[in-house]
């Protein structure tokens, strides 16, 4: 990563830091807090991590006054190097530490006897049994839903954006894909998916880390009909 593409864009919230009691007054202060926090929305969308405001601020300070870096080029392209080897060193141990932990508690749930276990590897229980016809993998579904992480974080929801969700059964991941072709209009499901049918190794963004076993609550509320054009 090129290191202008980290500075330049956190030049605002660096300055941000510096006077914690500025004053937003005037339409000029007010403009530059809202371009402050786009930067930091885009900081945070960069995954750049933490910083050490110190060292930070000092770097944003020396480029603004055009003063020479106090590391050199190649001191620079190893710290950014290093820095990147060190998250990837990170990442693969949460993902060793996620699936021990995701094995260890389907291990345990499949212990349950309300619980079934699909060829897939994929557990549910039927907390409402549902009639009619299950949905096929080309149909569009209205669902109600809530998504949790095994220790009970919960990263998604319908039920709290107050509306189900419409979506195409080919759009989504492997689990919840095969979990609905099982399940009937008016059921509802408590679904254990193995990474493999979920996010897998990468995960999704910082709520689901790599190979996490995820937990949904599934209500298939029936089949949508799709507009004559898209027919």
């Amino acid at each position: 990563m090129n290191l202008r593409k980290i500075l330049l864009p956190g030049l605002m919230i660096c300055l941000a830091h510096s006077s914690l009691a500025a004053e937003l007054a005037t339409d000029h202060q007010k403009y530059s807090y809202t371009v402050g926090r786009q930067i930091a929305q885009m900081l945070i969308a960069q995954e750049v991590g933490d910083l050490d405001m110190s060292a930070f601020s000092e770097g944003v300070d020396d480029f603004l006054k055009h003063k020479d870096p106090q590391l050199s080029q190649e001191q620079m392209k190893s710290a950014l190097k290093q820095h990147y080897q060190d998250l990837q060193v990170a990442k693969e141990a949460q993902a060793k530490a996620n699936a021990e932990k995701g094995d260890k508690y389907r291990a345990e749930n499949a212990k349950n006897e309300a619980v079934k276990v699909l060829e897939s590897g994929l557990q549910y229980e039927v907390l409402k049994p549902g009639e009619g016809e299950s949905p096929k993998a080309e149909d569009r579904v209205e669902v109600h839903y809530k998504g949790s992480l095994i220790d009970g974080t919960e990263f998604d929801s319908s039920y709290a954006r107050g509306a189900p969700l419409q979506f195409n059964l080919s759009g989504v991941v492997p689990g919840f894909r095969e979990a609905l072709e099982h399940m009937k209009p008016g059921g509802k499901w408590r679904v254990v998916m193995p990474p493999e049918l979920a996010y897998g190794a990468k995960g999704a963004g910082k709520k689901i880390g790599p190979n996490e076993t995820l937990v949904f609550e599934i209500e298939y509320l029936g089949l949508v009909q799709a507009p004559a054009a898209q027919k």
